[in-house]
């Protein structure tokens, strides 16, 4: 199946890059020879990964994971209440990392991961020139599900520049995760070794994916962060796998107030958005406006399929609002815990009582530290009512979904004592 799988993506990727580049094979009549691009070298690795895990997953985790010896055993363990599998879903800027930390912060039963698939999409991007939902969704699916089952031996391949004898320097926001940082994974500092993600509670040295592997299999429950995830049911294979007992919780928020946010996270990014903001009309087929609809799409759909609670999804789905876990923090949080099927612990509660009620001073745009009730309101006085109108237009069916009014005129929008959210339960 690994190996189909590879096979697959490899095959869907040399379609993208040879349509993009015809110069990928030569065009000399006698001589057709391949050229050796970085797509090829990935293809190569993918396909030894994948042929690696083929082998573990019918012997070798036995070997590698002595707690996932067989499906039978994984499903007995399931049913006694034993190792839960968590997916936060979100796109950038609804609050993900802030809501990471729920997990993150609980403590030695936990390992958690922030964004390991921001290692895919880099590849794949380079590779292809852009992200195509064709060949990221399956990769993704797969990364997710080896690292799951506490294997970094394909996430690895994605990994630039390459491991060496499974240690790097390189892994993206390593610091996002507690269990990176702590014993027995924490190895001692090496001088001179530059790593732009290391940890910052402990002084560590690179890391080693051989000891993350091993904590990863020692702890109780896991759980993966990403924003990278386009499509719910490209998913569904995980939650059919007797190895996992998945939950997926997908996280939402009003699409204006992401425009608002995004438009001060990523400036650059978002210069065209900023020019339409003080110039006139606004043009409604530019690349940008058909990319916020995509975007609105990608998440109702999912969260469609989600809330319509198919049998693979059945007691396994959770949609969560930004806005409510900014209003009500520990009630949500609670919320979320009680439906995984863990306790709730008193340091989370700790942590979401320190982190929810801050200064400004050290509530930044990446920071987990905010006075959450005042999050939810703020980009009604950041955007200019005329790129809330577009946003409605463009995303009015994402909104209705998720509960969100629509501002009928300037001084709706501007009126706090009019509330944009509509009290919703998803559950």
């Amino acid at each position: 199946m690994r190996i189909k799988y590879t096979i697959s993506v490899i095959f869907i990727v040399a379609l993208v890059i040879i349509e993009k580049e015809n110069n990928i094979i030569s065009q000399v009549s006698d001589k057709l020879t391949p050229k050796l691009t970085p797509l090829l070298l990935l293809s190569a690795s993918l396909l030894s990964a994948a042929q690696h895990n083929v082998s573990t997953d019918i012997s070798s985790h036995q070997h590698v994971n002595p707690h996932l010896e067989n499906s039978t055993l994984s499903i007995q363990q399931s049913a006694a209440g034993g190792r839960k599998h968590i997916l936060l879903l979100a796109t950038t800027r609804t609050g993900s990392s802030f809501v990471g930390e729920f997990f993150n912060q609980q403590g030695s039963n936990m390992f958690y991961l922030f964004e390991p698939l921001w290692h895919v999409e880099r590849m794949l991007t380079i590779e292809t020139g852009g992200t195509n939902a064709s060949v990221a969704g399956p990769a993704y699916r797969d990364v997710l599900r080896q690292l799951l089952l506490c294997d970094f031996s394909l996430l690895e391949s994605f990994i630039e520049p390459p491991p060496q004898d499974h240690v790097t320097a390189a892994l993206f926001r390593r610091e996002s995760s507690q269990s990176l940082c702590e014993d027995p994974v924490c190895m001692p500092f090496v001088r001179k070794v530059f790593e732009r993600y290391h940890c910052r509670v402990r002084r560590c040295g690179p890391l080693n994916l051989t000891l993350a592997s091993q904590s990863c299999m020692q702890k109780q429950h896991r759980v993966i962060k990403s924003v990278r995830v386009r499509q719910l049911e490209t998913l569904q294979p995980l939650a059919e796998d007797p190895r996992l007992d998945m939950t997926f919780i997908q996280l939402v928020r009003d699409p204006r107030a992401v425009l608002a946010s995004r438009m001060v996270a990523f400036s650059s990014k978002y210069n065209v958005w900023k020019r339409w903001a003080v110039d006139g009309d606004l043009p409604v087929d530019e690349d940008e406006v058909r990319k916020l609809k995509g975007n609105c799409d990608n998440i109702r759909t999912s969260a469609e399929i989600g809330l319509k609670q198919p049998p693979w999804l059945s007691g396994r789905y959770m949609l969560v609002r930004y806005e409510d876990i900014a209003r009500f923090p520990m009630r949500k949080a609670a919320e979320m815990y009680d439906f995984i099927g863990i306790p709730f612990t008193a340091k989370v509660e700790e942590w979401i009582l320190k982190n929810t009620q801050v200064s400004k001073e050290v509530s930044g745009v990446y920071s987990t530290q905010k006075n959450s009730s005042e999050q939810v309101e703020k980009w009604r006085f950041s955007i200019p009512f005329k790129l809330v109108q577009l946003v409605q237009k463009v995303c009015g069916p994402t909104m209705t979904l998720f509960g969100y009014k629509f501002a009928e005129n300037k001084d709706m929008l501007t009126d706090k004592s009019v509330s944009l959210i509509e009290e919703r339960t998803f559950l």
